[in-house]
């Protein structure tokens, strides 16, 4: 499904460069067009000739070509490509995409992209576990980049065999498969999906931390993933989206309305304000269900016997904004179980008002809680639907998916 297709190819300075041949090589006998933009520190690993004999294409590397004005338009370079592949990409280089530090070539091309973007990393093992590795890729994941990582050798404990960029056909591989499925899509119209155009959506994500003294809190695991998905999937679709987190390590798309919180009584106060002028809320937050009594206001000193916590019940967020609900708004709730799953969710969504609820069980290893993958079943007053465990933006495109045809 190559065929045909206008790739431009980023190469930043990595031991891995020499693998962009291979890349080329591979493209080309496919049938795609390739154009290489190189960084500076990209030229010291491999030539510009060597990679502009095999894409028949000078390559791109400063903003201007010659000394007469002459300049390489990277706006030019969003429009004309089908497809954008940074492969390697350093940490440098990830660190620079993720912040928008457009200082060369190949970051103001990537800012200026209209195709999808994938990304294949390369650097060493430490590097790539550094806490800041990680959030620039979860920030770039945000933004709907597609991250080519090698799958071999991943430990649930850890990231041991990672780093090393993917081999080169694999990547190859990764790109004919997305233009594929793109392919499909178009050619079948079951597996458009239907549009959120003009529709206002709060979404609601992240714990909430209920404050005991100054420096300790009541929380709970939850990274906000699913939340923020589903808030970038409504994005996509078209949807005006309010996303009110709690405390998360995560990034969302510039064109969210984000309003980050703390506790229960400020998401609270949030969904409220926000809710009556929405025409749907997705309440996948995890709130606690308790708080302190009292919170002191200087740190809890240990001593030799226990600590007794008094706790009372937070406010109920689903409960409120389903009594405010109108005839022309939906609710969508999420329920977390242990136990008897099917009769406490739907228990749930009539006590909450809610039009469905997504179901999700820790007894399913590998979903919930921090994890990127996710297993549900959507529960309604039609019935009960069961979804394969599925990557969280899979996932996310699903519960959509129910939330748009009853929107419609």
């Amino acid at each position: 499904m190559l065929k045909g297709k206008k790739i431009v190819l980023g190469i930043t300075g990595s031991i891995a460069a020499y693998k962009s041949c291979l890349i080329i090589r591979g493209l080309v006998k496919r049938g795609a067009e390739v154009q290489v933009v190189i960084t500076p520190s990209g030229k010291e690993f491999i030539t510009p000739l060597t990679l502009s004999t095999l894409t028949h294409k000078p390559v791109i590397s400063e903003f201007f070509s010659q000394r007469d004005g002459t300049w390489h338009s990277h706006v030019d370079l969003g429009l004309w490509a089908d497809a954008m592949l940074i492969a390697p990409c350093t940490a440098s280089t990830l660190g620079k995409m993720a912040n928008g530090v457009a200082d060369n070539m190949l970051v103001t091309t990537y800012l200026s992209m209209k195709a999808p973007v994938f990304i294949a990393p390369a650097m060493d093992l430490d590097m790539y576990r550094h806490p800041s590795t990680r959030h620039n890729l979860e920030t770039l994941r945000s933004y709907g980049n597609h991250i080519i990582e090698p799958e071999s050798g991943f430990l649930a404990s850890g990231l041991e065999g990672k780093g090393r960029m993917e081999d080169p056909e694999k990547i190859i591989e990764v790109l004919d498969q997305f233009f594929e499925q793109q392919a499909n899509a178009a050619a079948d119209d079951s597996a458009v999906r239907p549009t959120l155009s003009g529709k206002r959506i709060l979404i609601t994500a992240g714990p909430t931390y209920e404050k005991i003294d100054p420096v300790r809190f009541i929380g709970n695991y939850s990274s906000g993933k699913m939340g923020f998905a589903l808030a970038e999937e409504c994005r996509r679709r078209g949807a005006e989206v309010t996303l009110i987190a709690g405390p998360v390590a995560l990034t969302c798309h510039p064109d969210i309305r984000r309003i980050d919180v703390e506790s229960c009584d400020e998401m609270y106060y949030a969904a409220t304000k926000v809710f009556p002028n929405t025409d749907a809320a997705i309440l996948c937050a995890a709130v606690a269900d308790f708080k302190p009594a009292a919170v002191a206001d200087r740190k809890i000193k240990r001593g030799d016997d226990g600590l007794h916590i008094d706790l009372m019940p937070t406010q109920d967020i689903a409960a409120a904004l389903g009594r405010m609900k109108t005839g022309r708004q939906l609710i969508v709730a999420f329920a977390l179980e242990t136990d008897n799953e099917v009769a406490n969710a739907e228990d749930k969504r009539k006590r909450k008002n809610a039009d469905f609820i997504v179901l999700n069980s820790t007894r399913i290893p590998g979903t919930t809680f921090q994890s990127d993958d996710n297993q549900i079943a959507i529960i309604s007053e039609q019935g009960r639907t069961d979804y394969p465990k599925k990557n969280k933006r899979d996932v996310a495109a699903d519960i959509i998916d129910q939330l748009a045809a009853r929107l419609h």
